[in-house]
C-alpha cells in the first residue's frame, strides 16, 4: 500500500477536526502541527488495517456477486428436450 496522499483542503479539514476532538474530549489544546503529525501516525498505524478490512470486503462482495450472477447464467439455460 503506497502512503496516504491528502491533498491541502483534506488535510486542513482533518487538522481542524484533531484539534477540535482533543480540545473537547481531553480538554487539551494542540497546534496544527502537532495535529499533522497525530494524522500522520494514525494513517501509518491504522490506515493498512483499515485498507486490508476494505480489501476483504471488496472480496466478499465479488464472491457474492459472481456466485448469484452464476446463478442468474443457470437460469437462463434451456430445459433439453
Amino acid at each position: 500500500m503506497d502512503e496516504l496522499k491528502l491533498s491541502d483542503e483534506q488535510k486542513s479539514r482533518l487538522v481542524a477536526r484533531v484539534k477540535t476532538y482533543v480540545s473537547d474530549e481531553l480538554d487539551q489544546d494542540i497546534g496544527a502541527f502537532e495535529a499533522e503529525f497525530l494524522i500522520d501516525f494514525i494513517a501509518a498505524e491504522l490506515g493498512p488495517v483499515i485498507y486490508n478490512q476494505g480489501l476483504a470486503d471488496a472480496q466478499q462482495l465479488f464472491r457474492e456477486k459472481t456466485e448469484e450472477l452464476s446463478y442468474q447464467i443457470h437460469e437462463l439455460e434451456k430445459a433439453l428436450p
